[in-house]
């Protein structure tokens, strides 16, 4: 078979224009960022708010494996399926990030005959949206250390600065820096770093925000030091919130391309999975609700951390309710739940399966206490076997669920028919959506109802350093917002060598963080890197431009 990007560049794209108008946007209503991007202005955003709502459907999985569950694939396919079979339906993914399309991890625009085009630009520099998230980012860093120089009328203490630099591409060798060296005239010395721009709570801000001018306020809340009296330090108070939406003010219009289909889709914004909450922007979502009839989104990593923070993050700050869920899984990636090394995936395994089926089982028991109708995609590889593929829909059958078998990879819409039938079955369902807990519990109390409640863990317990930061935040106002949690994806525990379904198990939590202007708290159960580095063999090193302007190696 094709590789991806030879796939995307034999597909024949439509004009974005004509795109747009399938979904009701007129050439007005666009910004043609060459003939096959375009953003969607504001005032359309704003102008379609009074249609009817579609359906939201999200698109989640099991804990990730090497083997790979194909959830961005899927998402795409669904929608293309949906459509098929007579269903008006947008996609609404995340953006790229450079850091892992050069890096090891590859790009992120679905695969085989289920991709989003134009795939290479999606996948590189875009629309200038990370850019510009990294611009408004570090000009607040900026704004933060030129105060400490010009007298410091804020009085803040350089040694509780919370607020590094980023930038969009992977490189540990500026994860830890010193800044202000060379003089007096160079600012004040002190210890700082790099974090990847999706990283940056101005990214998690952007794709929580509702508007403009609701980015600006979040943007103002920003917590980027605190005093020598320990009171916080924001970008308001350092007058920076009007500059940084000015720099944002294109990036916020969701962007919109299609799929080898020709299905509409949004791809706009790119948070973190575990420091943040990995789901595309709010505006995007809302708007594809508002001009479809289905709306096809996902959410990073495994249903217990993206599916969690869609439900408890992203749904709270934008009044949504989803009607659907879609659960995808793999038969390799059970048989590696259950034990089975990732060089073995390809041999049959049935007992291995069974106990990786384990994993899915808890990932149903979770979904259902957020009171939203689940079907289980099993996403085929070529390897699978009809014992396994049968051995995975009985257990399904058994807990209740339902299931299609999915060839959206190698078939496109037409392979996801089945499932994309049960999905429209599930949708009219009554969906009794409700979140896990309430704004007004204590933040300890959050973080023990997603970590005995979503994880499965008798107990959690925390360092010194986050009982006395979780005291700090509720004593400076902030114990009302909802928690982020920051742990492993490859596990429910806080360690990634235990798969399937652990039991028997704490939940450390080492540190707690202050995402003020997203709107969350973040809890670290465990090292999260927000600075990537290159691997020995980094994808850059294959990737290419031909003379006829071809690219070669991007995926």
């Amino acid at each position: 078979m094709k590789s991806d990007i030879q796939i995307a560049q034999n597909a024949e794209m439509k004009p974005i224009a004509d795109i747009a108008s399938t979904i009701g946007l007129s050439e007005n209503d666009i910004e043609l960022y060459g003939k096959y991007k375009a953003k969607v202005t504001l005032d359309a955003c704003e102008r379609v708010k009074s249609n009817p709502s579609g359906k939201l459907v999200l698109v989640t999985a099991i804990n990730p494996t090497p083997a790979g569950e194909g959830k961005t694939t899927t998402t795409v396919g669904l929608g293309q399926a949906l459509n098929r079979i007579g269903k008006k339906t947008i996609i609404a993914l995340r953006e790229p990030s450079l850091g892992p399309s050069f890096g090891v991890k590859g790009g992120a625009a679905g695969g085989g005959y289920s991709q989003l085009l134009p795939m290479e630009d999606i996948n590189l520099h875009f629309t200038g949206d990370i850019h510009a998230v990294s611009s408004a980012h570090n000009l607040l860093a900026a704004l933060l250390d030129n105060s400490i120089h010009q007298g410091n009328p804020l009085n803040i203490d350089p040694r509780q600065i919370v607020f590094r630099r980023v930038m969009d591409l992977n490189e540990r060798a500026l994860r830890n820096i010193i800044v202000g060296l060379g003089g007096k005239v160079n600012g004040v010395p002190r210890e700082s770093g790099f974090d990847i721009s999706v990283a940056s709570e101005v990214m998690a801000a952007l794709c929580l925000a509702n508007d403009l001018m609701d980015l600006k306020e979040r943007f103002k809340r920003i917590v980027v030091a605190y005093t020598y009296d320990g009171e916080p330090v924001t970008a308001g108070d350092l007058k920076a919130e009007g500059s940084m939406a000015l720099l944002m003010k294109d990036a916020i219009k969701p962007n919109l391309v299609q799929t080898l289909e020709n299905t509409p889709a949004f791809v706009h914004g790119g948070p973190f999975a575990n420091i943040a909450h990995g789901c595309n922007t709010v505006m995007a979502t809302q708007l594809g609700i508002k001009l479809a009839d289905y709306m096809i989104t996902e959410a990073g990593f495994g249903a217990d951390l993206g599916a969690e923070k869609f439900f408890n993050l992203k749904c709270r700050y934008g009044n949504l309710v989803p009607d659907a869920v879609v659960l995808v899984a793999t038969a390799r990636a059970l048989k590696n739940h259950g034990g089975v090394a990732v060089s073995q995936l390809n041999e049959k395994n049935l007992e291995a399966l069974s106990e990786g089926l384990t994993n899915l089982e808890k990932h149903l028991e979770n979904l259902s206490k957020f009171g939203v109708p689940v079907v289980v995609a099993i996403n085929e590889f070529p390897s699978d076997t009809p014992e396994e593929i049968d051995m995975i829909f009985e257990r399904c059958k058994a807990l209740g669920a339902e299931v299609a078998l999915s060839r959206v990879w190698a078939e496109g819409g037409k392979g996801g028919e089945d499932l994309a039938n049960k999905v429209v079955a599930a949708a009219e369902k009554d969906s009794t959506f409700n979140f896990l807990y309430e704004d007004e519990l204590p933040i300890s109390s959050k973080i023990e109802k997603v970590c005995k409640e979503i994880y499965g863990a008798n107990a959690v317990t925390y360092s010194k350093d986050a009982q006395n930061m979780i005291e700090k935040f509720e004593e400076l106002g902030y114990g009302n917002l909802p928690v982020c949690m920051a742990k492993t994806q490859f596990s429910f525990s806080d360690d990634p060598t235990l798969k399937g379904r652990p039991k028997d198990f704490d939940i450390t939590v080492k540190d707690v963080k202050l995402s003020a202007g997203a709107g969350f708290i973040v809890a670290l159960a465990g090292s999260i890197m927000t600075m990537p580095g290159l691997g020995k063999t980094p994808a850059a090193e294959k990737i290419d431009i031909l003379p006829d302007g071809e690219i070669v190696g991007l995926f």
